[in-house]
């Protein structure tokens, strides 16, 4: 088993989080792990990026070679598409549909989402609004790490133990909160698969 994600968005949509709580359920699982991260004037909203490598074999390089990506998971559309030369032809791209306009000439949003829809294995998740429903849009990267479940060769109860691990000093209701928006997520893209 392999898996190379690189997960894209820009500073404060948790993007760290998502990696800690894939790199945590892959340890508990013994795999192997490796992860890369950029900073990109994250406080300011700028680009944040990490490459995670799970295995169950040695990882000697924490970097993923271009065009051998097995999914691209972001929490903002235009970043999702940054990664694309990075992305096997097989890969996924499973990004949410919000934006994060943080630029003046920021791209229209109907061409990102038909440049998304055009690839062969996307997912267009509006983890905003699921996350808002599951009760803060806070966790709408969970959500995003709920849609990509069923592709991470990790069970939910491995992710469920691990959101436990990671948030447990935050308290049982923001526990159950994100616990809440991962199952959320994976529904809405096990219902898209199915449509």
């Amino acid at each position: 088993m392999k898996k190379d994600i690189i997960l894209a968005g820009v500073g404060g949509q948790g993007i760290l989080s998502i990696a800690a709580v894939i790199g945590m359920a892959a340890i508990d699982s013994d795999l192997y792990v490796k992860q890369a991260e950029v900073h990109g004037m994250s406080q300011r909203g700028g680009a944040v990026q990490s490459h995670l490598r799970i295995s169950d074999r040695p990882i000697y390089s924490d970097l993923i070679p271009a065009g051998s990506c097995d999914m691209i998971l972001s929490v903002e559309p235009m970043e999702s598409l940054r990664y694309i030369p990075f992305l096997d032809k097989e890969g996924w791209l499973i990004t949410n549909s919000k934006p994060f306009r943080n630029i003046d000439n920021y791209p229209d949003e109907q061409e990102l989402f038909d440049e998304i829809r055009g690839m062969s294995n996307s997912l267009l998740i509006d983890a905003d609004r699921i996350a808002s429903e599951v009760g803060s849009r806070k966790v709408s990267n969970i959500v995003m790490l709920g849609a990509s479940a069923g592709s991470l060769g990790l069970t939910m109860d491995s992710l469920e133990s691990s959101i436990n691990g990671i948030f447990g000093r935050k308290g049982e209701e923001i526990i159950r909160m994100n616990i809440d928006a991962l199952h959320a997520g994976k529904r809405e893209a096990e219902a898209q698969l199915i449509s």
